[in-house]
């Protein structure tokens, strides 16, 4: 039996969904694995999987060594920890805003002031090269290098990402404003009314009450537009790999559960790229 609340309603969901094609033997496996980890995460006081990292689960499967756990079993718990956590992050993804209607959003008209010049550059700089909020409040003028920027990311990892036309059209515009805001020698790329960095609750702020403004039914933030960036560009490219790296993962697994594609995008690219899934003219399926 899980545990009730949060975690063990996670756990519960994860099993039904596995139910579905495992045997019921790797079930019940799985089912103890879990059960284990939930007594574990109990006794640490951890409420949320957001809050179960490496750390802590090297220190779970460390006690599980300890004791006593074969090999084979302690390969297998790993394996449900990771298998969890990944599917706990899926259902909790942000939904990507479809990729016509966000088109249509950000071409909408503003009125031309500062602030919407502002507000337009940094939505067309979430979107055209998927960065977090804290990664686009930090940028300084100076990371703008023309057809890309530098941005920080975590842990003060830099990356190089570029930038696109429409975006690149869009800071200009800012650009050729922002000194009508900005505080003599500020280094911010984005600032506020009183000349100073734009703080990460105003830009949230504003693109929810900018996606009010235009119609946008639906609830705008920076991880959506992120999240809208990833799962557009990956749909388009194929590119795994090159979208890690544009979003700053260390770990492929997590761009592979931070983006999705359907099953039948995936069987139908597979199906045109790979030169032993085309039939051959003349061959028959076997009876």
């Amino acid at each position: 039996m899980t545990s009730p609340g949060p975690l063990g309603a996670e756990v519960e969901a994860f099993l039904a969904a596995l139910s579905r094609t495992a045997s019921p033997a790797t079930l019940d496996a799985y089912r103890r694995d879990l059960s284990q980890l939930l007594a574990f995460l109990d006794a640490q006081e951890v409420s949320a999987w957001r809050q179960l990292d490496a750390g802590l689960v090297r220190r779970f499967l460390g006690g599980e060594r300890a004791r006593g756990l074969a090999p084979r079993s302690l390969a297998r718990r790993r394996s449900a920890c990771s298998r969890l956590a990944r599917a706990a992050d899926q259902r909790h993804l942000p939904r990507p805003v479809d990729v016509d209607r966000l088109a249509n959003f950000l071409d909408t008209p503003h009125d031309g002031s500062p602030l919407a010049i502002r507000d337009q550059a940094m939505l067309e700089l979430f979107y055209s090269s998927g960065l977090r909020l804290a990664e686009l409040a930090g940028l300084d003028l100076a990371d703008l290098r023309g057809e890309r920027v530098r941005v920080l990311g975590k842990g003060a990892k830099p990356r190089q990402v570029p930038v696109g036309s429409r975006a690149r059209q869009a800071l200009q515009g800012w650009i050729g404003v922002r000194e009508t805001l900005a505080a003599p020698g500020e280094a911010a790329l984005f600032v506020g009314q009183r000349g100073a960095r734009l703080g990460h609750r105003a830009i949230q702020q504003r693109l929810a009450l900018i996606a009010r403004r235009r119609g946008l039914d639906e609830h705008l933030h920076p991880h959506r537009l992120r999240h809208s960036f990833a799962s557009h560009l990956l749909e388009s490219s194929q590119d795994l790999r090159a979208v890690q790296e544009l979003l700053g993962h260390a770990n492929l697994s997590t761009t592979q559960v931070y983006t999705h594609l359907d099953w039948q995008h995936l069987a139908a690219s597979y199906d045109a790229a790979h030169p032993r899934a085309r039939r051959r003219r003349g061959d028959e399926a076997p009876t």
